[in-house]
Formats: structure tokens, sequence, C-alpha cells
């Protein structure tokens, strides 16, 4: 059965324009963050620096894609290690990694809350950004191209963020977000402004029985003929790739247009940390 989600109307939870500058504003230090970034070696043990490339690019992606093509969202088990994933949840209380933190319930996007990170993005997470926007690229570019929409992707993410940058949307959109009993987020898409990447990823930081229960990860084909919510399991340190908004599939006379949207169930108890990785930036 899939769990229900307390969700407020729909048209109140796309995150864009102004909700993305946040509820409360952080310092503006960034000595902190810097310390804060991943270690490249460590002295004491010589212990070589997580290669996010590599380790992306080691997934099976024909499998990846085809997952993608058929239901819209695709599991990259064990994207972090467990250390990794302690030290991103360990950060949600160090202000100066953050431009702005959203209490969801004043807006009726759930329960719970969210921190946007500033730039220059933790190491880690600026590193997974680039190496997974260069595999998703050439996806979205077919997607679009399937669904009849004038726009394509550069392979660089740097040279997308410029793009981006050009239209006004400036601020980071990777976040963090933090649940406890009780918390959800209603279904949603992760929008910002006019440029949108269509696909995204979502990476659970706890430990699914051992700090949390429930707290289910759920998508929803709202487009389809025949609607569907799903729920994608998932464990410490798995990603999720899935469509931002629109994305082809196929029908009678073609491919057709369907809307994605994602949310969380109730957490019935202890907490649960995610991340997000999402591609474009925001007004």
């Amino acid at each position: 059965m899939v769990p229900r989600l307390s969700c407020a109307p729909l048209e109140f939870h796309r995150k864009h324009r102004s909700f993305a500058s946040g509820d409360v504003p952080y310092s503006t230090g960034i000595a902190n963050a810097h310390a804060w970034r991943t270690i490249v070696v460590s002295r004491r043990t010589n212990t070589p620096k997580y290669d996010a490339k590599a380790k992306v690019d080691a997934f099976d992606w024909p499998e990846i894609i085809r997952s993608l093509d058929a239901d819209g969202t695709a599991v990259l088990p064990q994207l972090l290690e467990p250390g990794q994933c302690a030290r991103l949840a360990a950060g949600y209380s160090n202000d100066d990694l953050y431009r702005s933190r959203i209490v969801m319930a004043r807006h009726g996007f759930g329960r719970g809350e969210y921190k946007y990170f500033r730039y220059p993005l933790p190491e880690l997470l600026q590193d997974l950004r680039q190496a997974l926007y260069s595999r998703l690229a050439p996806v979205a570019n077919r997607w679009y191209k399937e669904m009849g929409i004038d726009v394509r992707y550069p392979s660089v993410h740097a040279d997308f963020i410029r793009r981006c940058q050009r239209a006004g949307q400036k601020r980071p959109t990777p976040l963090i977000l933090q649940y406890f009993e009780g918390d959800y987020n209603c279904l949603h898409q992760d929008l910002y402004g006019a440029h949108v990447f269509p696909l995204q990823a979502t990476i659970l930081l706890s430990k699914p029985g051992t700090d949390f229960e429930g707290g289910e990860f759920v998508v929803t084909d709202a487009g389809a003929r025949d609607k569907r919510a799903d729920v994608v399991q998932l464990t410490q340190g798995d990603a999720v790739i899935l469509a931002v908004n629109r994305r082809p599939m196929t029908g009678s006379r073609g491919p057709v247009k369907t809307a994605m949207r994602h949310g969380v169930s109730r957490v019935r108890r202890g907490r649960r940390y995610t991340v997000g990785i999402i591609f474009h930036d925001a007004r």
C-alpha cells in the first residue's frame, strides 16, 4: 500500500522564485564552509580522495537510462559511503554552509525543514553535481527532442550554470532536508525559474530501520492515462535520479508528455536526512 501524504494544494508547493530565497538568511562568512569541504588526502592514512566522477561512471548507465525511460526514476546504490552520509548530516547545524532555511509548514509544503547550501558548495556535492550532470545531459536532450521542446543542454554543467546566471538564476539550489517524527514532504516539483534541468538526484543520508522508520520516498506519474504512485526503496547512501517535471513516455501514437511529482511520507520514528542535488539554480 502506498503511504498517504497529507499535502497542501499542488499550486502552493512549486518551489521556485520567492520560496527559493528562504525564510531565514544566514551569515555570509565562507571560511568555515571552506574548512568543512572534503579533504583531498589524509596525511596520516594516505587515503585517496573520493573520486565522484569515477564513482558515477562505474554504474550501469544503460540500465539506469532504461529505468529512467520506463519509470522516470533510477536508483544508484551506495553512491555515498556511511561516513560521508554522517558528515553531511552532521553539517546541518553549521549555519555558515547555508544561504537560507525553509520551515515547510509555513508554506503548506508539509512538516520538517530544509536548508539551501551557499556557494561554494562542499566539494563532495560540487563534484557529484558535475559528474551526474554530464551523464544526464544526453538523456535530458533526448527527452526534450522527443517531447518537441526546443531546449538543449550543454555537456558541461558550468556552461549550463552560466546560462542560468544570465537569466538571473544565481542562487544555488542543492539542499539538505531534516525530518523528525510526524514530518513529511508534500508532492511537489522543484522549479526555480525559467531554466529547468529535467532531472535531479536525492541521496538518503540516514539508515532506515535504525535512524528512522517511515519516511518513504514517493513518486507519482500524474499525467499518464493510468495514474501511478510508487515508493522508491532506498538504503543509506543510495541516490534516486528522478524527473523534475515532464518526461516522455510511449503512447499509442508516439511519445507523449507526462508529469512527475515526488514527496516523502510521514516519518513514524527517529530523524531522517537527505541531500537533494538540483542542477539548475534559482532566481
